[in-house]
Formats: C-alpha cells, sequence, structure tokens
C-alpha cells in the first residue's frame, strides 16, 4: 500500500507509521504533507528501485489494464463491464477494505475480472488469457470480490426492503401511470411486480435434488429466484432461489407465511401485486391479507376468445406488468448468468443475482420512468376505453359477417384508407409492443396471399385474414372500421382481439401497413431476412423423380423360388 501511493500520489509513508484506512483508501487527497522532502537510507532506496522494477515488469505483462484511470476509456468499461468509469470507480470503495492486494493483482483488476465474468460469462481459462493472470487466481480474484460485496455493506445499503422506505417508493419508484390505474390517488398505494426468473444449472449426480430442480415445464434442471420490482423496475428484494418443482404461487405464499425478508411489516393494507397468471393460487390468501392483487384474465372454460371487458382488463395489468419481464431480461443480459452454471457455483446464485440487480439499480437508468401528464392522460384514457364495448364486433356476431361471403368484395388497394402518423398509432394501440411486429406480418402476407375485403353496402369496413406467427394451420379474421380519416372501431377473432383498449397485434400490422408503411416505405423492404433461404427442407421432395424412381423399382424386381419346405423331426 504504501508503495503504491508512492505511484499514485508521489507521497512517501515510512515503514511502522500509523495511518487511517479511511483516507489512504478513499481520501487521500486530505491528508496534510509534514514535508515536501525527505531522506532514505540505502536500504529503502534499494526496495523502492525493487519495487518500480516489478511494476514495471508487470504492466509488460498485463493485457488489460484497469490500474490506470487513463488506459482505458468510458466505453471500454461499459463494453467490457457492464458499468461506467466512474461506476466503476464508486464500487471499488465497497470492496477496497475487504480485498487485499498480491503481487500479481490488485483490487481494481480483481474487481475487473469479477464484472467481466459476470458481464460476458468468459471462462477463467480466458479471463487468465486476458490478465495474463494464473487460473487459481482468476478464481481467487472472483472469490475475493463476491465475499466483499455481499458481507459488506454494499448489498445492505441497496437491496432489500430495509434499505428503502415505502414512502420512497411511492414518491421516487412508482410510475405515474401505475397509480392511475391500479392505485388511490388520495391514498397512493405501494405497487410492486412480481415474477420468478429461471437460472439454469447443471444435472446433478444427486437424484433426489436433480428432481427437485428439474423443470418438466422447461424440460431441463434450473433454480427459480423470486424477483420483485417497483413499476419503474427498481428491484426491491430478491427472494430465493427456490426449486424448480415449486410454482410462482407456492413461492409467494412460502414467502408470505414465513415472512421472508420481514415483508409483512412492510407491506400495509391495499398495496398492489401485480403478477401473472401463475399466481392463481395465492390470490385468495393474497386477498385475506388484504392486498390488492391485479392478474390478467381467464378465458372461461370451452371459449376460444376472451370477452371484450376481460380482454381490456388484461391488457391495463400488462401494460405495467411487462417491466418485470424486461427486470428479468436485464438480469440475463449478464451472461455469466444467462449460462448452465455448474452444480459448485448454486451455493452463490443468490450472491450473483442480488450483485447483478444492485448494479442495475444503482448505475443504470430506470426502465420505466414515463411523464407524469402524459401517464396520467393516458390512463385516464385506458380507464375509459376499459369500460366500453365493442361495437363492431357485436355486430359482425349479430349480422354473421363472420360466415357470410356475399357481402364482401374482393380489392386489390384501399384508396380511402386514412393516412396516419406515429404519434397517431401509439394513441391507437396504447403503447409499443404492437408496433414491433407490424413489418414481419405484413412481409409474410405480401409475399403470400393476403385478400382484403369491403363490404360492398358499408362504406370504410374491410375485412382481412391474418395468418397466425406461431401455427401454420391457424388463421385469424378481423375486421377494421374507418371514416373522416381516423380509426373508429376494430375487432379480431383472435385471443384477445375484442379489446378496445389498444389493438392485437394482427389489427396493428394491417393499420400499420395500410395507414403508414406503404406511404413511406419502399414495400419490397418491409420485414427482414428469410433464413430459411439458407437451409434444406426435408419434405421439399419432387414427386416426379419419387414416382419415376418407384416405377423403374418395380419394372426390375427379380422373382425368386420360394424355399424348399423345413425337414420334419422324427419322433424319438
Amino acid at each position: 500500500m504504501r508503495d503504491r501511493l508512492f505511484i499514485s500520489h508521489e507521497v512517501i509513508i515510512p515503514a511502522g507509521s500509523r495511518c487511517c484506512p479511511n483516507h489512504l483508501q478513499r481520501n487521500i487527497e486530505d491528508v496534510n504533507l509534514t514535508s515536501t522532502t525527505t531522506t532514505l537510507n540505502r536500504y529503502l532506496i534499494t526496495q523502492l528501485i525493487r519495487f518500480l522494477r516489478s511494476e514495471v515488469l508487470r504492466s509488460e505483462r498485463v493485457r488489460l489494464n484497469f490500474e490506470s484511470q487513463s488506459h482505458l476509456q468510458d466505453k471500454d468499461y461499459i463494453d467490457l463491464l457492464g458499468i461506467s468509469k466512474a461506476a466503476f470507480e464508486d464500487m471499488l470503495k465497497y470492496v477496497e477494505a475487504g480485498v487485499k492486494p498480491t503481487q500479481s493483482r490488485t483490487v481494481r483488476t480483481s474487481l475487473a475480472i469479477f464484472l467481466m465474468k459476470l458481464r460476458g460469462g468468459e471462462s477463467n481459462r480466458i479471463l487468465s488469457t486476458l490478465f495474463n493472470i494464473s487460473k487459481s487466481g482468476i478464481h481467487r480474484s472472483i472469490k475475493s470480490i463476491r465475499s466483499a460485496l455481499i458481507e459488506g455493506t454494499f448489498v445492505s445499503e441497496n437491496l432489500g426492503f430495509q434499505h428503502v422506505t415505502r414512502e420512497q417508493i411511492i414518491h421516487q419508484h412508482t410510475r405515474p401511470l401505475a397509480q392511475t390505474l391500479f392505485g388511490d390517488t388520495t391514498r397512493p398505494q405501494v405497487i410492486l411486480v412480481l415474477d420468478g426468473t429461471y437460472i439454469y444449472i447443471n444435472k446433478s449426480a444427486n437424484f433426489k435434488f436433480q428432481r427437485q430442480s428439474f423443470s418438466f415445464h422447461k424440460g431441463r434442471p434450473l433454480v427459480k429466484p423470486m424477483v420483485i420490482v417497483s413499476t419503474t423496475g427498481y428491484f426491491i428484494p430478491i427472494i430465493g432461489p427456490y426449486f424448480a418443482k415449486d410454482n410462482d404461487a407456492s413461492i409467494l405464499n412460502h414467502i408470505m407465511k414465513s415472512n421472508i425478508k420481514d415483508i409483512r411489516s412492510w407491506i400495509q393494507d391495499d398495496d398492489v401485486f401485480i403478477v401473472d397468471r401463475g399466481f392463481r393460487d395465492s390470490i385468495t390468501y393474497l386477498q385475506d391479507l388484504g392486498i390488492k392483487v391485479e392478474m390478467p384474465s381467464f378465458m372461461e372454460k370451452g371459449e376460444r376468445q376472451m370477452s371484450t371487458e376481460a380482454a381490456n382488463t388484461s391488457r391495463l395489468v400488462t401494460k405495467i406488468r411487462w417491466v418485470v419481464e424486461s427486470a428479468n431480461a436485464r438480469i440475463k443480459n449478464w451472461k455469466y448468468l444467462g449460462h448452465i452454471l455448474p452444480s459448485s457455483q448454486i451455493a452463490f446464485i443468490g450472491d450473483y443475482i442480488k450483485i447483478v440487480c444492485i448494479i442495475c439499480n444503482k448505475y443504470l437508468k430506470p426502465l420505466s420512468s414515463g411523464n407524469e401528464d402524459e401517464d396520467q392522460a393516458l390512463g385516464a384514457k385506458m380507464l375509459y376505453l376499459s369500460k366500453q364495448v365493442n361495437q363492431l364486433k357485436e355486430q359482425v356476431e349479430e349480422q354473421h359477417l363472420d360466415r357470410r361471403s356475399v357481402c364482401w368484395k374482393e380489392v386489390s388497394e384501399v384508396v380511402d384508407f386514412p393516412q396516419l402518423d406515429e404519434e397517431r398509432l401509439h394513441e391507437l394501440t396504447c403503447g409499443s409492443y404492437q408496433l414491433r411486429l407490424p413489418s414481419s406480418y405484413a412481409q409474410e402476407h405480401i409475399e403470400g396471399d393476403c385478400a382484403i375485403h369491403m363490404h360492398k353496402e358499408e362504406d370504410g369496413l374491410l375485412r382481412i385474414r391474418m395468418q397466425s406467427r406461431h401455427t401454420s394451420s391457424k388463421t385469424y379474421q378481423l375486421w377494421i372500421e374507418y371514416e373522416d380519416g381516423d380509426i373508429i372501431a376494430w375487432y379480431c377473432k383472435c385471443r384477445a382481439g375484442a379489446r378496445v383498449v389498444g389493438m392485437c397485434a394482427h389489427t396493428a400490422s394491417i393499420v400499420w401497413y395500410l395507414g403508414f408503411a406503404r406511404h413511406r416505405r419502399d414495400v419490397s423492404r418491409i420485414g427482414v431476412c428469410d433464413w430459411g433461404e439458407f437451409l434444406e427442407d426435408a419434405t421439399a421432395v419432387d414427386s416426379s423423380e419419387s414416382d419415376s424412381d418407384n416405377s423403374s423399382d418395380e419394372s426390375t424386381v427379380e422373382e425368386y423360388p420360394p424355399p424348399p419346405p423345413l425337414p420334419l423331426l422324427s419322433s424319438m
């Protein structure tokens, strides 16, 4: 430490001096120099020269150098470590006191190794080559940094229910749109979004653990951490991981009944949990605790489509719930957690996830923040629409427009379809997800068979049949009504196509193409490359060649004489 301070700050601290660790590691600039000159004996000069020589030799061997702040740019830190240079310096403060430097690696290098391992998921052998440190040294670096972060103040100050108050979550980490849709403006509540994520692991030779950790849903062994975030994507606690055999509902029930992380003293009556359908078995218990639960609706037994009311309320939930899916994806962006982890790392999976979530909280932008005025306006609009009925759906069912063909005429082009801008498209879809798919839908139907029919008697009423993007044998009929230069109604026969809070991706694709894309883009360049052109299809067999092969085989069949009868065995 004394020698490194001489290199970095030109300060010589005599051996045996008593020094404040806080000033040495963080605030060395605040130390007042007692003298600008010093006297060194022959031994100290020799030791200093030896140290400088070893530093020069070590720097020549280093391939990735994180010792000098000027050696790598901020972009290099982000690409290699996942965080900026300033964030790296801040994170370094949490580990300096808990990690001892060695001759082969400093604390800065150890932290860089740890972050590079998480970010890129490189093997210890590759890291050993990049940093010119032995494989065992890489292993010790990762272990020491992980222990320093978990055992120090890094976790307690930045993750868990104890590190943040309810008021901070409500006022700093809750999107105004969520409060408008599910909160109470007179008494704001905490709104949390919950979901389990997956971390894949290797098969275990312990048969009991293998059965517990095998997921029949995913068809592979895994463990399941429970992720709880605010509506801006801010990680609050990470609980677990749990066995793969435990579903989301049983995990949440265990958390609440066992009061994990003292959650029941933090949660209050009328707080809102936003969950997916996998939590359905825990709804009754949560409601008994005074917690409001918002979950997408189920279709009734025997039905093929959700009602307009159910589809509308489900859209309100998914408008907020997507943030936890993006939060889980943000965790998997750290490639080490996206890989299949060896069994030796199972004990530390929870530690790695906590560290990654803190990095996301502390050093990355919120996933979803929103503008207060825009969110309140959008929320009020969605609440109003959720109480409306789909009049076009009723018209289709009453007049049997899905079965009658005589009232429709096929048209090659819809000339009077209203032209729309991107702002109007976002208003119609109530979001951006549906606008990510239209180019792919349009590409398939431009190249394939997509007939557009117009009603013979009612101007401005279209019928289109769309191919499902998941199932080749399934298609959906949809209807769009327009007048006076705007879209006024829509209905699709897909699962959620009856809603009026936004529109499904099938309807959005037609509206996007007819009202926007064909006026602004080269139609031949819509979509993405069909990579199937570079693959072989085993079902593509020329029937004429197959028939000729069969006929030639039949003409050259040789007839063999029947085999001789077997001799009878004589009786004994």
